[in-house]
């Protein structure tokens, strides 16, 4: 691939994150990339596992593009850091906050008791609300679909994986779904914020609130409250089984989607089913 067009599709992956934004997900707060003495400087954890020959590949990629950025390289301890309760140093999380823009590879946590998990912990410290994944087809690579070009912001601090399990008497365990008014509004906001600064025209809420009508009830009723206040922006809801039927008949229906956790998970793996595979470039 052209340097050129490397070069574009980074400067395209930095340009989904506004300065003024607090973090996603993925680390983006940092503004593209527009000369070669504009450098970035990005705190990187290369994880576990294949992780760190991930990002090897991906320093590659950003040094063939020619992206002026300076690498901080965080590892995950084999002690439990008391300040962050996790094998995650205090020291990583304050790079990351000071940087305002990182990688994370792979991570996966100790197996034990009491052990908190890496991404909550990434997402708890740094308040990691919204998880922001963008799905475009690329020019040049043979997919199924050649026209999508679709966003999901997935809420990342509720919902099912809040944590709150329990087992009620021996054979019957409990999962609580936690869904407040406080993070639905939030993670609305953003999505519709998004939607306006970057010229988007349709923001999508996808739910189950036909069967969950307090919860998912909850989070349509903070999205309608924030579509009032972007009547420039065209709001739909969709539930989430006929989201994923119209997903893969025709993804161009979509523009940008907003959804609490547990569906974002499920939704962005199979958005990036349709553009060549997770965790692959497009092929």
């Amino acid at each position: 691939m052209a340097t050129h067009i490397l070069r574009r599709q980074v400067s395209r992956i930095l340009s989904h994150a506004s300065p003024n934004s607090n973090p996603t997900s993925y680390f983006s707060l940092a503004r593209p990339f527009s000369s070669a003495t504009d450098t970035i400087r990005a705190t990187l954890f290369p994880g576990d596992g294949i992780g760190p020959e991930i990002a090897e590949s991906v320093k590659q990629v950003f040094r063939t593009a020619e992206v002026p950025i300076e690498w901080e390289e965080h590892y995950v301890g084999d002690q439990v850091d008391p300040r962050t309760q996790s094998f995650l140093t205090w020291e990583s999380l304050e790079s990351v906050r000071k940087n305002r823009v990182g990688l994370k590879g792979p991570m996966a946590t100790p197996i034990g008791k009491g052990h908190r998990s890496l991404n909550l912990t990434l997402r708890k410290e740094l308040n990691l609300y919204a998880n922001v994944r963008p799905c475009y087809s690329l020019p040049g690579y043979k997919t199924r679909y050649d026209d999508v070009n679709l966003i999901t912001i997935r809420e990342n601090t509720e919902g099912e994986y809040s944590g709150l399990e329990h087992q009620v008497v021996r054979g019957v365990v409990e999962s609580l779904k936690i869904i407040t008014r406080q993070a639905s509004l939030r993670v609305a906001e953003y999505a519709f914020h998004y939607a306006k600064t970057h010229g988007r025209e349709r923001v999508s809420a996808i739910h189950k609130a036909n069967i969950m009508q307090k919860t998912d009830g909850l989070f349509l009723k903070c999205c309608r409250e924030v579509a009032e206040k972007y009547p420039e922006i065209t709001y739909e809801e969709v539930v989430i089984d006929n989201c994923c039927m119209m997903l893969v008949k025709n993804p161009a229906l979509f523009d940008v989607l907003v959804m609490p956790n547990l569906y974002g998970d499920i939704i962005s793996d199979l958005c990036a089913g349709l553009i060549g595979g997770l965790g692959l470039t497009p092929r």
